[in-house]
């Protein structure tokens, strides 16, 4: 049988910055009070879905206005990946929210979205006291068409903090720019560069299609920390050739779980649902008996978004359940899943 989780320590993703991997190294429960998902009969597929936008809105919208700093940027984070455009206008308000990872994705979210109604709040930011919302301001503005942007993000990619080098290489990933490649390529090589910065600088590369990236990915798929393979994972998703397709289909086979569901989130994102089977079997096989909390836990989350991803009736079937758990972060992470599922429809 494959060992679920390692008890030793994991070491923890490098390729992080604050906006990196946001829900990917979240530590999230979505076991019921008696530490079994329980699932809903009855409506299932698409009717089941439809049913459950509501309420995964309400939790959004909780989590956009919730206390706790560290909740907002991932409800920012879902509104902008899943383009809940209705709910852009609690994100604008949160420009200017007094914590730097808040109006950084509020600016990206803007960007991403491309809300124009919120234009003249991003170009203050420009101004910012912190460089890192100076630089999400820059490709927001650049993303809402204005000429000559992206100029800051290329000169935060040489900055002397590894937080800014990081976010300046996601940026760059993100602007769709091939025209800096070289600079991701230059920071990757840099000895100046921590691993944090060259996992982000290689995801970018990989963002931006460019398939002479594919050997840098692999090696981190065969690296010996879960964590690492999990960035490559992420990476290998983001580049989306016929050979990362295939190199997510072996990850499959990994003797951790999280790198698993992590590889069948991918390969959903990509219309495969050759994961499907790793997903369920976290519930039908009950993989996580045994773990500690934490690893529970965090199990639990890269099930959520591979459910997400991969969107079957088998596996939104568990959704209902998800939304109501008593932990913020799992109604949050099920409301992302919902919400990707009705972009699948």
């Amino acid at each position: 049988m494959k060992n679920p989780l390692k008890n030793d320590k994991r070491q923890k993703a490098k390729g992080k910055s604050f906006y990196f991997l946001l829900f990917t190294c979240a530590v999230i429960s979505v076991v019921g009070c008696n530490g079994v998902l329980q699932t809903t009969s009855g409506r299932s597929g698409a009717d089941l879905i439809d049913d459950l936008v509501p309420e995964a809105t309400r939790i959004i919208q909780e989590g956009l206005a919730d206390d706790d700093p560290q909740i907002r940027p991932k409800a920012i984070e879902i509104v902008a990946t899943t383009k809940r455009i209705i709910l852009m206008p609690a994100v604008q308000r949160l420009l200017t929210d007094e914590f730097v990872p808040v109006r950084f994705l509020a600016a990206l979210a803007v960007g991403d979205i491309e809300h124009h109604l919120a234009e003249r709040e991003v170009a203050r930011l420009l101004k910012d006291k912190n460089e890192n919302v100076r630089i999400a301001a820059d490709y927001a503005m650049g993303k809402l068409g204005y000429p000559d942007r992206f100029q800051l993000l290329r000169k935060a990619i040489t900055s002397r903090d590894k937080v800014v080098r990081a976010n300046a290489a996601l940026l760059l990933g993100k602007s769709g720019d091939k025209s800096a490649l070289k600079l991701l390529y230059w920071v990757m090589r840099d000895k100046d560069s921590d691993d944090r910065v060259r996992f982000q600088a290689i995801e970018a590369i990989a963002t931006l299609g460019d398939e002479r990236i594919y050997p840098k990915l692999w090696t981190m798929l065969i690296s010996a920390y879960a964590d690492d393979r999990v960035v490559g994972i992420k990476a290998m998703g983001a580049l989306g050739t016929a050979p990362a397709r295939n190199a997510l289909i072996t990850m499959l086979g990994d003797d951790i779980l999280e790198v698993r569901l992590a590889a069948a989130e991918q390969l959903g994102m990509l219309g495969d649902s050759i994961g499907e089977p790793e997903v369920l079997d976290v519930f039908e096989k009950n993989l996580t008996a045994g773990l500690d909390k934490e690893d529970i836990e965090r199990v639990n989350v890269f099930t959520a978004l591979a459910i997400g991803q991969i969107g079957t009736p088998s596996l939104t079937k568990f959704l209902p359940q998800l939304l109501k758990n008593e932990a913020k972060l799992v109604r949050i992470a099920a409301a992302k899943a919902v919400f990707q599922c009705t972009m699948k429809k």
